[in-house]
């Protein structure tokens, strides 16, 4: 039962008064106290300095101890400390009080002397200083501790439910911080902390115990535990906690990393369910701004395919470094409205006095030369993003004349625009698909590249270059969207063999590294990106299912949750991805962008082979074209798609540490 204390009392009343109360109400109590404490705390200096209770004797006197408190409050205005959330104050918050009471007590000294007054020992401005900082620490941590008190024991409000029994992972700035707000929302109830660090085993944090990894099954079954809030700032540690999580019966909601939150404090907003992301482990790399703006500031651009995945993060990207223009191509109407609308509200948001880049949006196709042609020179374009392509492999193993048209002729003609328009750089988004392809979009991607870097050859002023990565989180065709729409709708989760393994990377992350890496182009790279450890697709499908609190259902589990099903491999598809072609790689100035020396064929020779294509292409005749890409496109093989067996669920899947593709 709730008493009427804990719903009515004083201290509860006067939370509620301090929360509904304007900022500056706040801050004027804050300084009324600041006030009392510095009055006694100059009191206090004298009575020591003297033996003895201390009184003014003059009027001169009382004016300047008046004026030390007003000072005092006055620098401490000037440094911002009372716009600090005393709940919040931290370390930060402390330095600015001692800093702005050393400047104050400095002020006040310079007055008592050039005033000439002796009736004020010089000996009391020391410990004058000392008592005022440490007075004004002590009352504004006394004030938080009050707050956090009151929230943790006399809640406004009897809680609907059952507070659910909670661990926090993590006892470090981010796990304190979101213990106090977890303790105030006042849904969970935290039964302890896990750490890795020894040193923290056995103590308590904030009046919670906090224990071992390894003791962690164990206080999930005697306490009940339903959930771990993981508070963790880097991205690899975190990776390896969640793996470590896989096998409990517990859900999982994770803070962001330090650089993705943007406020000063740790909230329970924050939380949110684990995304694929979190179990790459990735922690990302700051950009090289220089390379950033190399050759994007103050240029106008063409993104083509700008409406997509990739092309929609490289539009975003651009326009943050302030290019002179910028033009957005795509065939298709309604990718290309969204991702102008979302630019043209993102420009109009630059602060005052920020050049603002011209917006131009084109709908057509890349096969159109000549309003690819038009759009390059009327627009003066100098740096060219061609991102357009068709790329899920089903639908061009089906349609194989439309995927070779768009991503090999269609890249022919972007590039021969840039070259006879005198285009600075033209950089081509590949895939690595295209590296010893199964599948006709991978081998429309190697053929775009060969048509690259025979052009590259014939050194024309346009720079032209290759950037390959492989896939990227949450695409149009992703598997993590498709996985968690099929958990929520109680499964089954489809996945096409037991074995098959992909790279992945965040598309801002993609981006980032396709603009650094064209920025270093010379003509004719191919641009290989770091996309870290390959996954298991199974894998990861189990892990999505485990950490959503959910079991995999199969034959050593008949009750569980969500079962997997293993549709067979399809049309083209491949088991494992590759990056490289040759074995020649070199480091460049940024650490996740390597440069492959790779084999093409000259320009003559290249052709011959794609009039070729052509021709057999405009007769329907895939046997002949698909001989066009036995000849030309190293590795390639077509192999026609027969469905696997499905084969028998294993009784324990594990995260595999497959070797990645070495980069040296």
């Amino acid at each position: 039962m709730t008493s009427k204390r804990d719903m009515g009392g004083v201290p509860a009343r006067l939370r509620a008064w301090l929360l509904n109360k304007p900022r500056y109400h706040k801050r004027a109590v804050l300084v009324v106290v600041d006030l009392i404490a510095l009055s006694f705390a100059l009191w206090l200096a004298h009575a020591f300095r003297l033996g003895v209770g201390y009184v003014p004797k003059s009027a001169a006197t009382i004016a300047l101890l008046v004026a030390a408190p007003l000072i005092v409050c006055a620098t401490l205005w000037w440094f911002g400390v009372y716009r600090l959330v005393t709940r919040f104050i931290g370390s930060r918050g402390t330095t600015q009080v001692w800093m702005a009471v050393g400047l104050a007590t400095l002020i006040w000294s310079l007055i008592v002397f050039l005033t000439g007054q002796n009736s004020i020992p010089r000996s009391v401005i020391i410990p004058f200083g000392l008592c005022a900082a440490m007075f004004l620490t002590l009352t504004r941590y006394a004030i938080k501790f009050a707050l956090e008190s009151i929230d943790i024991r006399l809640p406004l409000m009897a809680p609907k439910v059952p507070p659910k029994p909670t661990m926090i992972y993590g006892a470090g700035h981010m796990g304190l911080e979101l213990l106090v707000n977890v303790r105030r929302a006042r849904d969970r109830q935290i039964v302890g902390f896990i750490d890795n660090s020894p040193t923290l085993w056995r103590q308590y944090v904030n009046g919670v115990k906090v224990y071992a990894p390894n003791r962690l099954p164990r206080l999930v079954e005697r306490e009940g535990v339903c959930e771990v809030l993981v508070a963790i700032p880097h991205r690899r540690d975190r990776r390896d906690v969640l793996r470590s999580l896989e096998r409990l019966p517990v859900a999982v909601k994770v803070l962001p990393a330090y650089e993705d939150i943007a406020s000063g404090k740790v909230d329970v907003n924050d939380l949110r369910d684990v995304e694929v992301g979190d179990l790459l482990g990735r922690d990302p790399v700051k950009p090289n701004m220089e390379l950033m703006t190399r050759n994007t500031k103050g240029k106008s651009i063409l993104v083509t395919g700008a409406g997509g995945s990739i092309g929609s993060e490289l539009v975003r990207q651009v326009i943050s470094q302030g290019p002179r223009q910028i033009v957005l191509f795509d065939v298709s109407e309604p990718a290309l409205y969204k991702i102008e609308l979302e630019v043209t509200e993102l420009v109009a948001g630059f602060p005052e006095g920020t050049p603002r880049p011209k917006i131009r949006s084109v709908l057509g196709t890349v096969l159109d030369a000549k309003l690819v042609k038009e759009t390059i020179v009327e627009n003066a374009i100098e740096t060219i993003f061609h991102a357009a392509a068709y790329k899920h492999v089903p639908l061009v193993e089906h349609n194989p004349v439309a995927g070779l048209d768009n991503n090999v002729f269609g890249t022919r003609i972007v590039a021969e625009c840039a070259r006879d328009a005198g285009v600075e750089r033209f950089v081509l988004i590949s895939t690595d698909k295209a590296v010893r392809p199964t599948n006709t979009m991978g081998a429309s991607k190697r053929l775009a590249e060969l048509v690259l870097q025979a052009m590259a050859a014939e050194q024309s002023s346009t720079v032209f270059t290759v950037v390959r990565f492989g896939n990227v989180l949450d695409s149009s065709g992703s598997v993590v969207p498709r996985f968690r729409q099929q958990i929520r709708a109680g499964g089954p989760i489809t996945v096409t063999h037991p074995e098959v393994t992909r790279y992945f990377m965040s598309i801002p992350e993609a981006a980032a590294l396709v603009v650094q890496a064209g920025s270093m182009a010379k003509g004719g790279e191919v641009f290989v990106l770091q996309m870290g450890d390959p996954v298991r697709i199974d894998d990861l499908a189990r892990l999505m299912v485990r950490l959503s609190n959910l079991e995999v259902r199969d034959d050593n589990n008949p009750n569980g949750d969500i079962e997997i099903v293993y549709s067979g491999l399809r049309p083209g598809e491949k088991l494992y991805e590759e990056l490289l072609i040759g074995a020649h790689t070199e480091a460049t100035e940024h650490p996740r962008i390597f440069k492959s020396d790779e084999p093409f064929l000259e320009s003559a020779e290249l052709k011959k082979e794609l009039d070729g294509l052509r021709a057999a292409m405009a007769a329907r005749d895939m046997t002949t074209a698909r001989a066009v890409l036995l000849r030309t496109v190293e590795g390639y093989r077509h192999t026609p798609h027969t469905a696997p067996e499905r084969p028998a669920a294993t009784a324990e899947t594990h995260w595999v540490d497959v070797v990645p593709q070495t980069l040296h």
